[in-house]
């Protein structure tokens, strides 16, 4: 028996929605999305050196680049005189930046980025002299040398006419500097180890906590909102392979706070779903005032010896669009403020008008947040 058309479309739709109507665990996120081991992370390393090589876009006799120049040479057995200030134009100072990476051993090679602080007006085409890097506690953990690749492009004419496409003065080095010192993790001497959550949340941390003790009976405990103490076997193999079943297990966080974020520079109003609205009604109307100069001109009749004469005429208009009122129930969710906005016809602006509103009148469960 052939079925029709519209009888195979209709048995589709249903099974497509079948489908989504089935528990999935599609809000659940890994451990390893919420939160992340304590001292398993990066550091940031930074330093001072100098580029070479440049086509004439450097810092000049600028007093640091040639104090910088003098250490350099000095390193190479090259003395310069004493009150002679070399013109460096092919040279230029610069701030190196990096990040070291957890469990990074002396050997390994890390991405730098280099950055002019001076008079430098493009870094193409030259190379960084080798330079340390260090950490806060002030000690060396890599060198950095090598050719900058730069995306940026500056040109200027002899009358002054500049041309500059992205930004010339940041160059990059891939795998431009060599680890010499590895970071102290705890990862393993330490008997308990700690995982904090991105964001603090007592509901969420306790969940994490059981989905752990159901894989791993009696090993994870909660300190605060935060942190969570997990005891974890002495031998490394061991304690890894624990480490890396725990980041997989799913858990479905608890639901944010009721937030409203208002950036006051560029009118993007965010609300997440958690925002509630107590019993209220909103009526929001525009009030347009226009007015229009049409000077009138009287002009003297001919070999009367008149003035010519302008009087002014001056039409003002005021439109008030009927408004609308919405209501919302007691404990509206955020489809219900949306739709309503939208029949309200309201912009951006006047969207942080009504939502300072409805906080004030206490209609609004949530926290206002202006950046």
């Amino acid at each position: 028996m052939m079925r029709s058309p519209s009888a195979i479309r209709r048995a589709a739709l249903a099974l497509f929605a079948a489908i989504l109507l089935v528990p999935t665990s599609a809000l659940a996120d890994r451990v390893r999305d919420l939160g992340a081991f304590q001292g398993v992370r990066t550091n940031q390393l930074t330093g001072y050196g100098v580029v070479v090589g440049l086509a004439g876009t450097g810092d000049d006799n600028l007093e640091y680049i040639t104090q910088a120049m003098r250490g350099v040479s000095g390193r190479l057995g090259v003395q310069l005189p004493q009150g002679i200030a070399p013109g460096l134009k092919n040279a230029a100072a610069v701030l190196i930046t990096a990040d070291l990476p957890a469990f990074a051993k002396p050997g390994q090679r890390i991405d730098v980025t280099v950055s002019t602080i001076g008079k430098a007006k493009s870094l193409r085409g030259g190379a960084l002299i080798m330079s340390p890097l260090y950490g806060a506690d002030g000690q060396i953990y890599a060198m950095a040398q090598g050719n900058l690749a730069v995306g940026g492009l500056g040109i200027t004419g002899k009358d002054g006419s500049q041309l500059t496409v992205n930004v010339p003065t940041v160059g990059r080095i891939a795998e431009g500097a060599s680890v010499e010192r590895a970071v102290a993790t705890g990862f393993d001497s330490q008997e308990t180890l700690r995982w904090n959550l991105f964001t603090a949340d007592f509901l969420t941390a306790s969940r994490v906590r059981d989905a752990i003790n159901v894989r791993f009976p009696g090993s994870a405990t909660v300190e605060d909102g935060i942190t969570l103490a997990m005891r974890l076997p002495p031998s490394t193999d061991a304690r890894a392979t624990m480490m890396a079943s725990i980041e997989m297990i799913e858990v479905t966080p608890a639901e944010t706070a009721a937030r409203v974020i208002v950036n006051s520079r560029t009118g993007t109003v965010v609300i997440n779903s958690a925002v509630r609205l107590s019993p209220a009604a909103i009526s929001h109307g525009r009030l347009v005032v226009r007015i229009d100069e049409k000077p009138q001109v009287s002009q003297p009749a001919p070999l009367s010896r008149g003035q010519t004469v302008i009087t002014p005429s001056s039409q003002i208009t005021v439109e008030e669009p009927q408004a609308h009122v919405a209501l919302f129930k007691p404990g509206a969710s955020l489809s219900s403020l949306v739709d309503a906005l939208n029949k309200l016809g309201v912009t951006p602006s006047d969207l942080v008008a009504i939502l300072e509103a409805l906080k004030q009148a206490g209609a609004l469960r949530a926290e206002m947040e202006v950046i």
